[in-house]
């Protein structure tokens, strides 16, 4: 029988000074296996990950993976836009050429400064060959060359900033997935990727044999690419053995045989318990861990404070209400707009009521048109005329809000709801309201995307421009939008790659690479067209706006 790949018994971790994150983490993902953890925003799922790199360190717990192993963080090739490719390739290497590599940088630019005599870096040199650097090298090059659309003569002097965020994320998914290595970790693979790149990634995870362990929220993803599934709820987890397609039935069913709500309260006061007076022989022998006991003390006392009925169901109960209101019938109307040299000038009306989707590889003007249509921007030509009664609300896809920092959420809730207990209530209904007194600054991606959802529901505009909503949203999340946006009265224009989120749109506006413009009645013609562009002029349902 196979040896598992990797093996995690009862981790358990929490922020330093805070309560504990997670504390009954334990699953094993055999050699070949392809698992994805899933949970909400702010669960652990990335911590896990952090913790099996050497990235984090456990409070408790063991793990083991065998084999060699690489890993992609969630914000690889984002951090340090200054770097050249080579630096940032050197980080993705296995440990030995890594080290190597960094001290290759090292010297050299001692060298060119004139702080060495050149021996230092001949020296490093001879070790980053001997390590086989030079090999890596050529692997490098071949990436670059199937994932950068511009030519790429020299990865030693090309800047990472030089690269939209889609292709620093295939080049590298591109170099993991082609290394052999026994074991990929890969946390959120296809943020950033547009629709054809997603597609290529599930064929290569497809193809690739090594043992991968992935943290993703793209439902198409989930459900053509794993094996085996994590869950992490309720301070632990559970393992469904199955892909995310049948899932959410084995999820159904597990509650079913926790058994009657009784049952399910007494043995969860049982495990708190228990954790409790762990955390608290532990915080005897050390007093470090005597915040995380009174922590666990105080969670068990308020669980048994409240009673039967037993805790909620794992489901995060987020209710997102986009009422809208009413506008003129045409809301914008667009003649011959155009922006730099990213797409010809075109023309197209939207109406109120329509869900309009603006599609197209990355890098070819659609966030620029979203920020035309928001007035952000100016076109290059043309102009914009909208409808009267049209009130517009923009949600940023990194979730940019500088006049957010500082504050805490419920704060920025009171900016519209001056009420404590209906604004507490409003963030309960997204699941934020353990992060009221928390800063912006400091929630999480998908928590942010949450607070700016709540954001537009209570400034009530009739026109949503949405870029990228559901791209740092978990699961759950992505779904009570889904629900909402169906529920609204307004017209809603999105940029998205997220496939699952685009089925439920009216038309489409795609953008090619080479800046033509169509217009596709529904989705599966713009999956053919996002497939084949090439072809979008022999295909009778497509539109050229710019004709």
């Amino acid at each position: 029988m196979a040896v598992s790949a990797i093996v995690v018994s009862e981790l358990e971790y929490g922020p330093p000074g805070a309560d504990q994150l997670f504390f009954d983490v334990s699953f094993r993902v055999a050699a070949g296996e392809h698992a994805a953890i899933v949970g909400a925003n702010g669960v652990g799922k990335s911590t896990i990950l952090r913790i099996l790199t050497g990235q984090a360190v456990a409070d408790a717990g063991e793990f083991s993976i065998g084999g060699s192993m690489l890993c992609m963080t969630q914000d690889v090739g984002m951090s340090r836009p200054t770097d050249t490719l080579r630096e940032m390739l050197i980080e993705l290497a296995p440990p030995a050429l890594r080290d190597a590599g960094r001290e290759l940088v090292r010297a050299e630019q001692a060298m060119n400064a004139g702080d060495d005599d050149g021996m230092a870096y001949a020296n490093a040199l001879a070790h980053w060959g001997d390590l086989g650097g030079y090999e890596l090298e050529s692997q490098w090059q071949a990436a670059a060359q199937r994932s950068i659309k511009s030519e790429v003569d020299d990865v030693f002097t090309r800047l990472v900033s030089e690269l939209s965020g889609g292709e620093r994320k295939r080049l590298v998914l591109d170099l993991l997935l082609n290394s052999g290595a026994d074991v990929l970790l890969l946390d959120e693979p296809d943020n950033y990727l547009d629709i054809p790149t997603r597609q290529w990634l599930e064929e290569q995870l497809r193809l690739c044999k090594s043992t991968i362990l992935m943290v993703s929220h793209d439902r198409t993803l989930l459900e053509r690419c794993s094996n085996k599934i994590i869950a992490v709820e309720g301070s632990g987890c559970w393992v469904h053995g199955g892909s995310f397609a049948t899932f959410p039935e084995a999820r159904a069913k597990r509650q079913e045989l926790l058994g009657d709500d009784l049952k399910r309260w007494n043995e969860e006061e049982r495990r708190l318990f228990h954790h409790m007076k762990i955390m608290k022989q532990r915080a005897a022998q050390n007093f470090k861990n005597a915040t995380k006991a009174n922590g666990a003390e105080t969670r068990w006392e308020k669980f048994v404070a409240a009673g039967p009925p037993p805790p909620p169901v794992p489901d995060q109960q987020i209710y997102v209400r986009l009422r809208g209101a009413d506008a003129a019938r045409r809301v914008a109307q667009l003649n011959g707009v155009s922006m730099h040299n990213l797409f010809h000038p075109f023309s197209d009306e939207i109406y109120h009521g329509e869900r309009v989707a603006l599609i197209g590889p990355n890098g070819t003007g659609k966030t620029h048109l979203l920020k035309v249509l928001s007035q952000e921007m100016a076109p290059t030509t043309g102009e914009v005329r909208f409808g009267p009664r049209t009130s517009v609300g923009v949600f940023t896809q990194i979730n940019n809000r500088p006049d957010f920092l500082g504050r805490e959420c419920i704060s920025i809730v009171h900016d519209r709801i001056s009420d404590t207990e209906r604004a507490m209530k409003t963030l309960a209904r997204y699941g934020l309201r353990n992060q009221a007194r928390q800063k912006f600054e400091t929630l999480s991606g998908g928590q942010k995307a949450r607070l700016e959802i709540l954001r537009l529901e209570i400034e009530g505009h009739n026109v949503l421009l949405l870029d990228e909503p559901t791209d740092n949203l978990d699961i759950e999340s992505s779904e009570a939008l889904e629900k909402a946006l169906d529920g609204f009265e307004g017209t809603v224009v999105a940029v998205s790659h997220d496939r699952t989120f685009l089925a439920q749109f009216d038309r489409f506006i795609m953008i090619t690479d080479a800046g033509e413009v169509y217009a596709l009645p529904d989705f599966d013609v713009a999956l053919r067209g996002l497939q084949q562009p090439q072809q979008l002029a022999s295909v009778k349902l497509a539109k050229r706006l710019h004709e």
